[in-house]
């Protein structure tokens, strides 16, 4: 096996060591020891020649080189500056492999520039190319990765991540639920959520101290089709459910006082055949959908 591929535990500590570097907390850097896990996430990725492999968190660039075997293009992003040279030196020999040193994100809601004029120019070169995020995320940035994405326009065709259990949960919660939140509304409208595998923090080092998963989303155009205006949508989900335990009609009110009287919250209301206690925890993604394209509608 290549030595880049060779990601058990003692062979992290050595290369590592190798390097000078302390694996950091703060950047969530917990590698994966456990290669039939690798093997699982990029077999569930179901890659092919015409795959646009965008990969958040290089990290030593064992998963990073098995995928290059597999897919058209693998831009890999790494945030710290110790762990990108070494990735280069191991891997980045590779030609279908572009390391990138940067933060994936501009901010919370946008992917950076950069990263996103590599994925253009990689999908520009067929128009078969499609693309796909596999990762094993960082805890603190994945949720803006994940939602960040579906919030583009890109061709994306699959998401296999690796995350906190507690979010992926969250992401997959139902109505009632308590966490059953926006980014719930925000995914399950527009993609189809699926928990792959639980995983025990003994497969990562160093260690974790929670559970994570694997999770799986794909893309569901119909659902996409229903929302009138997306970023309108992701902005109504976020502020309705920053006061998700109010009753829905006065939070309604107090978002859109500036362009809607009360009396046409009402009327939209009654139109949806939502009673005025309703609180947005107990809807389901569709009917949070419409009741946003009405309000859109009377707004815009």
């Amino acid at each position: 096996m290549n030595e880049a591929l060779r990601q058990t535990q003692s062979h992290l500590r050595q290369l590592l060591s190798r390097y000078g570097i302390n694996p950091r907390n703060n950047l969530g850097q917990n590698y994966l020891i456990d290669l039939n896990i690798l093997d699982f996430i990029v077999d569930s990725a179901h890659l092919t020649d015409n795959d646009v492999v965008l990969e958040v968190g290089t990290g030593t660039g064992g998963m990073t080189a098995f995928m290059t075997a597999q897919a058209g293009h693998v831009i890999s992003v790494e945030l710290d500056k110790n762990m990108h040279r070494m990735a280069s030196e191991q891997i980045g020999h590779i030609e279908n492999l572009t390391l990138l040193q940067a933060d994936a994100l501009k901010n919370k809601n946008n992917f950076s520039p950069q990263v996103l004029e590599l994925i253009e120019e990689q999908l520009a070169i067929s128009p078969k190319r499609r693309l796909k995020l596999v990762a094993n995320l960082p805890y603190a940035i994945a949720t803006p990765v994940v939602s960040n994405l579906v919030a583009t326009e890109l061709p994306w065709e699959r998401m296999v991540v690796t995350i906190q259990l507690e979010l992926g949960l969250r992401m997959q919660a139902k109505p009632g639920k308590s966490t059953y939140g926006a980014l719930s509304v925000w995914l399950q409208s527009q993609t189809f959520v699926k928990l792959l595998k639980k995983l025990p923090p003994s497969v990562f080092w160093p260690r974790p101290k929670v559970n994570s998963a694997v999770m799986q989303l794909v893309p569901n155009p119909q659902g996409k089709k229903q929302i009138a205006d997306r970023p309108f949508f992701q902005d109504f989900l976020r502020r309705l459910f920053h006061q998700r335990r109010k009753l829905m009609r006065s939070v309604l009110v107090g978002m859109y006082r500036k362009q809607l009287p009360k009396s046409e919250i009402d009327q939209i209301l009654q139109q949806m055949e939502l009673e005025p206690n309703t609180r947005a925890e107990q809807l389901p993604p569709g009917t949070l959908v419409k009741l946003s394209n009405l309000i859109y509608e009377k707004t815009v």
